[in-house]
C-alpha cells in the first residue's frame, strides 16, 4: 500500500506530513494510516508534534470521488474511519500545532481545528466547512472539535453558509492563532511547538484532557446514534445525486 503520510523526526519534534496527490484528501486508507502513524508517533514519545500538507494544500477534506464510486458500503466503513483520524488528532496527549500550508476544507478544517495551535498560509490559505453545499453532516466527532477548536459562536455562520476565509479574516474569526508568509509556514508552527514543548509533558495532557472533557463526553454519549444517523443521510439516493453533482461540476 502506497504511503500517504509521512513522519519526520526532528530533535523533539514530529513532523507528520499529509502527502496523498494535490488535495491531500481524507479516504478510508489514509484515515486509518493516520492513527496507525499517530500511534507509532505516541509511541516514540517526540514532545510535540507538527501537522502539515503537501505542495499548496494542506487538505481538501473528504475524498468526495471515492464516496461516489463506494456507495452505501464504502460509507459504511470510512465514516467510523473518518471519526477515528479526527479524534486521533484531537486527543493527541502533546502539543499538535498545524502548519497550514494552504487550503484547509471542509474535513482539512476539522484536521486544523483539532490542532491546539493552527499557523496559516497568509498569502494562500482559505479555511472553511463546505460540507452542507453537498448536502452532508459532518459526524459528531467533527462537529464537536470544529465546537471546540473554532468556538461555539462561530460554527453556525461557519456550518451553514459554507464560506472559506482566508488571511486577516481567518485570523479575526479565530480560524487560525497566527499567519505566517508562504516560506514560514512549517517554520512558525515547528517554533511554536517547541514552545509547548517546554511545559511538563504530564502537566500538559491534563490541562488538555480538561479542555477537551466536556466535547469528548458529547461525543462518547451521541456518537452511536448520531453516527447511524449520518451515515444513513451520506448513502441515501439524494445525496448520491448531490455528490455525482459536485463531483462533476465542481472536481471536474
Amino acid at each position: 500500500m502506497t504511503e500517504t503520510i509521512h513522519v519526520t523526526a526532528e530533535g523533539d519534534l514530529a513532523v507528520v506530513r499529509l502527502d496523498d496527490g494535490k488535495a491531500n484528501t481524507l479516504h478510508l486508507e489514509s484515515c486509518r494510516e493516520l492513527v496507525r502513524r499517530l500511534d507509532e508517533v505516541a509511541a516514540a514519545g517526540p514532545r510535540a508534534v507538527v501537522l502539515t500538507g503537501t505542495g499548496g494544500m494542506f487538505s481538501a477534506g473528504v475524498d468526495l470521488r471515492r464516496v461516489h464510486s463506494g456507495g452505501a458500503a464504502y460509507v459504511a466503513e470510512f465514516l467510523p474511519a473518518l471519526s477515528d483520524a479526527l479524534l486521533a488528532v484531537f486527543g493527541f496527549p502533546r502539543p499538535v500545532v498545524a502548519a497550514v500550508n494552504g487550503h484547509a476544507i471542509a474535513g482539512g478544517a476539522v484536521l486544523a481545528a483539532a490542532c491546539d495551535q493552527r499557523v496559516l498560509n497568509a498569502a494562500h490559505g482559505r479555511v472553511g466547512i463546505t460540507e452542507l453545499l453537498v448536502g452532508l453532516p459532518f459526524p459528531l466527532a467533527a462537529m464537536e472539535i470544529l465546537r471546540c477548536g473554532f468556538g461555539a459562536d462561530i460554527l453556525p455562520r461557519l456550518a451553514y453558509t459554507g464560506g472559506t476565509h482566508e488571511g486577516a479574516e481567518a485570523l479575526r474569526l479565530g480560524l487560525a492563532d497566527e499567519l505566517a508568509e508562504p516560506d514560514a509556514v512549517l517554520g512558525r508552527a515547528k517554533e511554536l511547538a517547541n514552545q509547548l514543548a517546554l511545559i511538563p509533558a504530564e502537566a500538559f495532557a491534563h490541562t488538555k484532557a480538561q479542555l477537551h472533557q466536556p466535547f469528548h463526553e458529547r461525543i462518547a454519549e451521541h456518537r452511536t446514534g448520531d453516527d447511524a444517523a449520518v451515515e444513513r443521510m451520506w448513502s441515501s439516493a439524494e445525496s448520491a445525486a448531490s455528490i455525482k453533482s459536485y463531483v462533476d461540476t465542481v472536481l471536474g
